[in-house]
């Protein structure tokens, strides 16, 4: 072992067994940081995965749209359905309507789907909470629980529905006369986008009320496991010489998830000033050690030790400190990540938040995904932080010359 490396541990151990006081206190403190680091990067990434699974369970993977009223339908899906990408197709009609029950009225997103066809795409029968998808007829609908909720809406109810085709046929002079249906069904995917304000209706139902006759509004696609969504949406549009056009779950969500991943690198960023204190803690304490050591310095210089000898003690002492802190904090944040959700519910049962985290976050459970990428840059910025802040002290204590360092009181 090279003597300067000996002489860094020594000065972190300085009796043999026991741990210096700046020693610990400086390990804690990457310790701290590391360990917040992966905590936050690890929910934010389990956050995200559920958020990019709710989109795919509610949508499919790709979409194909006609930018108005599709009648070519059974065309364009038999031709996707060829492809060995494809699992499953559905066509849906989409749009807005007014909806009331009683005197409450409210204005949700409602989709029209062919049941049969819908539930090779989307798993509705998972999201039902009351009801069952046989039930769903061109006289019933489901309400997301949410707007049942606001409604006050129970199974069995009848809800009014208007549509814009009702204000199409009033510039005519002609009346149209709302249509009565009965809530057959109440469904929660989990997602509070679609779970407060969405309404699910027959294919037929709705292009009954936006007049569509046999149009529909576009076809939904869900891919095999293991094909790339915008590679696949890509191709489709290559194919494709009129105005249909594919679009990508990720791409009709591009904002969105940009806003998710910007919010965790923002995290990142600001989370970790908290090695970038704990670096200065490790300057502060090796410079103090070379102002007191100045002599033993010295006393290195004369006995042949090169500057930059000196200079690598200190650096491995901040080394080996970070190094250190990164092995602790993984340690911790996996122990406090096993039982992140117990301290979670504790939490929300002292300050009565457990409805509340339900209703808005939609998890019972806080999600959980480790990301590799994130790990290896948190553990390599935390070595390198902490071996960086020893530069400092090693340029001092290799500019020491020595003569003067022995004379030096």
């Amino acid at each position: 072992m090279p003597w300067y490396l000996y002489l860094a541990l020594k000065q972190l151990f300085p009796g043999g067994r026991r741990v210096a006081f700046f020693t610990l206190a400086s390990v804690a403190g990457v310790m701290l940081g590391v360990a917040v680091l992966i905590i936050v990067l690890s929910v934010m990434n389990g956050f995200g995965d559920e958020i990019r699974k709710k989109i795919i369970e509610t949508n499919g993977h790709v979409r194909v749209e006609h930018g108005g009223i599709m009648y070519d339908q059974e065309a364009v899906m038999a031709r996707i359905r060829g492809r060995p990408e494809v699992a499953a197709v559905a066509p849906y009609a989409q749009g807005m309507v007014m909806l009331q029950a009683g005197n409450r009225p409210s204005f949700p997103y409602i989709r029209g789907i062919d049941v049969a066809r819908e539930q090779e795409v989307i798993p509705l029968a998972k999201f039902l909470v009351v009801g069952r998808v046989e039930d769903l007829d061109d006289d019933s609908v489901f309400l997301s629980s949410e707007l049942a909720a606001s409604l006050g809406t129970r199974v069995g109810q009848n809800v009014d529905v208007y549509s814009p085709l009702l204000l199409e046929r009033l510039k005519k002079d002609e009346v149209l006369l709302p249509r009565q249906l009965r809530v057959a069904g109440i469904f929660e995917t989990g997602w509070n986008q679609v779970d407060s304000n969405t309404v699910i209706c027959s294919l037929r139902l709705m292009q009954d009320l936006y007049g569509l006759g046999a149009g529909v509004h576009g076809v939904s696609v869900r891919l095999k496991p293991g094909f790339d969504a915008d590679e696949f949406a890509a191709s489709l549009n290559a194919l494709f010489d009129g105005a249909d056009r594919a679009v990508s779950w990720l791409e009709s969500n591009r904002d969105f998830l940009f806003v998710i991943q910007l919010e965790k690198n923002m995290l990142m960023f600001i989370i970790l000033f908290i090695i970038l204190v704990a670096s200065f803690s490790i300057a502060s304490s090796l410079l103090t050690s070379v102002v007191r050591k100045t002599k033993e310095i010295g006393l290195l210089g004369a006995l042949g030790g090169k500057p930059r000898q000196v200079a690598a003690c200190f650096c491995f002492q901040g080394f080996f400190i970070g190094v250190a802190g990164t092995v602790l904090g993984i340690g911790f944040a996996v122990v406090a990540l096993a039982f992140r959700n117990e301290v979670v519910h504790a939490f929300a049962r002292l300050t009565d938040s457990e409805a509340a985290l339900l209703r808005f976050y939609q998890f019972a459970n806080l999600p959980l995904s480790y990301s590799g990428r994130d790990l290896l840059i948190i553990v390599t910025s935390s070595v390198v932080i902490a071996t960086l802040a020893g530069l400092l002290p090693a340029w001092r204590a290799a500019r020491l010359k020595p003569v003067e360092a022995l004379r030096s009181e």
